[in-house]
């Protein structure tokens, strides 16, 4: 597969692996069975992939131990990027809620390491702003980090513009995860601008619209009780009828090409901008297999073209269904004390 360049020369495989669904997502519990989303996480590596994305809230604590388990024969040849910032009571904290205090970045860097089996973390974000804790604050106990050999490279995720200028004056930012695809842009007003100024990669997560640009989800589609998809406005109504434009444009182009309607959400972003890599997730190895593949379609200006359009529409009908937005509160971190 080919390579991108991120920030800070980290360079990754062009699509990544975003591993959170394997164990729950959506508000399902659970994952496959611990042994096949090891050897799931192995067949990315047999295809290409080297950027495998965790945290130690996905579990909680579980998903950090599997990915460690899945990577450790091949910790050399993968970059390994995992998140702190919740509170926990394994890092000295009270449990619930944002925590980004010093101590407790320190505590769960060595709880990370240890699941993850290595003795360095190739990108260590911080997972949501901490009101509390002014970024300078979080940015310099990660330069700690990085000083010790612990880290190698700091990013962010969900932040405010402000706060990722404040961060990266600090300890360069070497990357922002964000929510990003065809039809959740709102990026593109606050964030990329900043990320393309400073020289910062974005790790979108959700590029499938959360299931929605597979083309497996129309009008008539329900949800299981503890899907949050089926309270979300964008999956309801007349917002989800004008959004399904969107995927007759990508089945139209994949009858053309013969990718799949996701392959073509994945190869969009990819011609976005060279330091853009995916991070879509999955429980199931077909359609893994099948997101790595984007890697390998090639489309006609044309195709783009359309795509472009379509993606359009749907910002257009966002600004007409505006309770239908899938928008994200960016925070901003408070002011040095």
């Amino acid at each position: 597969m080919k390579q991108r360049t991120l920030g800070q020369n980290l360079t990754v495989s062009e699509i990544g692996y975003g591993c959170m669904s394997l164990t729950g997502a959506y508000g399902q519990k659970g994952g496959p069975e611990r042994s096949e989303s090891i050897a799931m996480i192995r067949r990315a590596v047999e295809l290409g992939v080297t950027f495998f994305d965790t945290a130690e809230v996905y579990g909680p604590f579980a998903n950090e131990d599997i990915v460690g388990e899945a990577l450790e024969p091949v910790r050399d040849n993968v970059v390994i990027a995992t998140k702190f910032g919740f509170g926990f009571a394994e890092n000295g904290v009270e449990a619930g809620g944002v925590n980004s205090t010093p101590a407790s970045i320190r505590a769960a860097v060595d709880h990370s390491l240890q699941r993850l089996r290595t003795d360095r973390i190739d990108l260590y974000y911080q997972h949501r702003v901490d009101t509390t804790v002014p970024i300078e604050d979080v940015a310099g106990t990660v330069a700690e980090l990085v000083e010790a050999g612990k880290v190698l490279h700091f990013g962010l995720s969900e932040a405010g513009p402000g706060t990722i200028r404040r961060a990266h004056a600090v300890l360069p930012v070497a990357a922002v995860q964000s929510e990003y695809s065809m039809w959740m842009r709102d990026r593109e007003a606050d964030t990329l601008p900043v990320l393309d100024e400073l020289g910062i990669g974005l790790l979108p997560f959700s590029p499938l619209g959360k299931g929605f640009l597979t083309g497996t989800i129309d009008a008539t589609t329900t949800f299981a009780a503890d899907d949050f998809r089926g309270q979300t406005p964008r999956f309801q109504g007349e917002a989800l009828q004008a959004n399904l434009q969107l995927v007759e444009v990508l089945n139209r182009i994949a009858s053309e090409t013969g990718a799949t309607p996701a392959q073509l959400a994945l190869t969009r972003l990819l011609h976005q901008r060279p330091g853009i890599v995916p991070i879509p997730g999955t429980k199931t190895r077909s359609r893994m297999e099948e997101n790595i593949g984007a890697a390998d379609v090639e489309l006609t200006p044309e195709q783009v073209d359309a795509l472009r359009t379509a993606a359009d529409a749907v910002t257009i009908v966002g600004e007409r269904y505006p309770e239908a937005q899938n928008k994200m509160v960016q925070l901003e971190a408070p002011l040095p004390r």
